[in-house]
């Protein structure tokens, strides 16, 4: 047992051990130019503990592994559940009827056509397929984390899931902007907004994408965002029961041991939230502290990956994120204006 009065000293040496790559994630981030790059702490502890663990991970005593893992695991699904206090129902009402239905049917569509093409096209294994699928449907890195305490996956798989989705919600973020200002996508600020905010990966990117258009376009895009990111609750509860059913009979656990919980207390909390019964000041500080605890869990997972392991996937993993990309960028800006016209 990780805190039995025999492992306990070493279990809390490995939390405080991954505490140091957070704490260097941090100050990495704040540097001005890698903070302008949109980067943020979470994808630079995960690139440090990769280095880590393919490197002097050799060196670290082993009695501390249970105390990584702890962080990667445990950790995890704590800040998966108060990320739910950076989202409110009203967020939903403010996006309007257009945002929302765009939000579902990227995240339905990506999901689906992503699982599919992952393993029939590309011949990748099913987890790796859905935590890529999830990164680019819902909010990059925090998905896949989430996903992976679904799946409970390999640690190496949810590193490199957050590695592609990163790399090219990354070349989103700076290609978004571009073509609406040299007036290829024929949007008005507000329905470039709405496009931005349902199909770039990760929240900073589609905050950096929106803003350099307008200050209202990156407002607007980041709520639409949001409301993207409160489906990752009902993906994970029907995720948790489609692999249940894909169980073998003689294996298959009880339903409610199937659902994953933390993403039912995910949707509490952002209930919670909602009611504003809390000072804001005390929510941006619990936001903070989330910040900072879904670092110790890229950290952990990094650590625990090797690049030995990463090699031997080979490239296919990259040009299946590349293909998901390709289908936000054209298939999201498609449906955008069908929403659109539809709606209308």
């Amino acid at each position: 047992m990780p805190f039995s009065q025999k492992n306990r000293h070493h279990t809390f040496n490995g939390i405080f051990f991954t505490c140091l790559f957070a704490l260097a994630s941090y100050f990495l981030a704040g540097i001005p130019w890698v903070k302008a790059s949109g980067f943020s702490p979470l994808v630079i502890a995960v690139v440090l503990g990769m280095i880590y663990g393919s490197t002097l991970r050799v060196h670290l005593p082993h009695e501390w592994t249970p105390g990584i893992q702890f962080v990667a695991k445990r950790f995890l699904r704590l800040a998966i559940i108060f990320y739910g206090f950076r989202l409110s129902f009203q967020d939903v009402f403010a996006v309007g009827l257009n945002g929302f239905v765009l939000d579902v049917l990227i995240v339905i569509l990506t999901m689906l056509i992503g699982t599919w093409v992952g393993i029939k096209v590309f011949k990748l294994d099913r987890d790796l397929a859905l935590l890529i699928s999830s990164g680019a449907a819902i909010c990059g890195a925090a998905a896949v984390l989430a996903t992976e305490g679904v799946l409970k996956s390999e640690p190496y798989k949810a590193a490199f899931a957050v590695i592609s989705v990163v790399l090219f919600g990354t070349l989103a973020m700076f290609l978004y902007p571009f073509i609406q200002h040299l007036g290829f996508l024929q949007l008005t600020n507000t329905q470039y907004a709405i496009y931005a905010g349902a199909s770039i990966h990760e929240v900073a990117q589609v905050l950096v994408a929106g803003s350099q258009v307008s200050v209202d376009a990156g407002n607007t895009a980041l709520i639409v965002k949001m409301t993207r990111v409160m489906l990752l609750a009902p993906m994970l509860v029907v995720l948790g029961m489609i692999l249940a059913r894909l169980t073998p009979q003689a294996v298959k656990p009880k339903l409610m041991t199937t659902i994953p919980w933390f993403a039912v207390c995910f949707i509490v909390v952002v209930g919670f939230n909602s009611l504003q019964l809390l000072p804001v000041a005390l929510v941006s500080s619990i936001n903070d502290l989330d910040t900072f605890v879904l670092t110790l869990a890229m950290a952990a997972l990094g650590i625990e990956t090797n690049f030995t392991k990463v090699k031997q996937i080979g490239l296919k993993p990259l040009y299946f994120a590349f293909s998901l990309f390709v289908w936000l960028l054209v298939g999201g800006y498609g449906l955008s204006l069908a929403v659109s016209k539809w709606l209308s």
